[in-house]
């Protein structure tokens, strides 16, 4: 088994990159399905996101163009709880198909907040994209992702964009925290 180590702390393979390339496919081709006649905004959450939604872009041969927003509710390894909107949208929405972009869903809060944001911009549809969540979790219904790569149980995972203190994004595969 593959492990990675920061600040002594043991993170286990957990989803291989190949895995991870089945599942970015698998939604790619459902968003496909559903967006054939239209040309969808994806709204990528920084910094986590990127690299779900530059495969997915690849993976995607319907025309859609691309927003971001830095959003933040983590410190380390848990959530803080609030909300911070570092960079807010820039780009016009209103009457538009908009699917965010997300690495996980877990609590929901974010999405929660963020999807509130998104409504009072008016969009014709909002719909969201996560590569991960953890249902066990989700404290906000309207915050379930809309197309989902896997659903995970309460764990720490690190790698393919998911970090921790800001680093550890750039492992090709998903780390999970090793249990004690």
């Amino acid at each position: 088994m593959n492990s990675v180590s920061y600040e002594g702390m043991i993170f286990d393979e957990y989803i291989s990159k190949e895995e991870i390339a089945h599942m970015v496919q698998e939604v790619a081709d459902r968003i496909t399905h559903d967006y054939q006649d239209k040309k969808p905004i994806l709204i990528c959450v920084l910094h986590g996101a990127v690299f779900f939604l530059t495969d997915l872009m690849r993976a995607l041969p319907i025309d859609c163009t691309v927003a971001t927003v830095h959003l933040q509710s983590y410190d380390g390894v848990a959530s803080t709880g609030q909300v911070r909107e570092n960079v807010p949208l820039q780009t016009d929405i209103r009457d538009k198909d908009v699917i965010v972009v997300e690495d996980i869903v877990d609590s929901g809060i974010t999405m929660h907040y963020f999807k509130q944001i998104l409504r009072s911009r008016q969009p014709r549809s909002i719909k969201v994209a996560a590569l991960l969540t953890k249902p066990t979790e989700l404290q906000y219904p309207d915050a379930k992702p809309d197309y989902c790569g896997r659903e995970i149980p309460k764990k720490f995972v690190i790698g393919y964009g998911f970090d921790i203190h800001d680093y550890a994004r750039n492992l090709p595969a998903i780390y999970a925290l090793r249990e004690a």
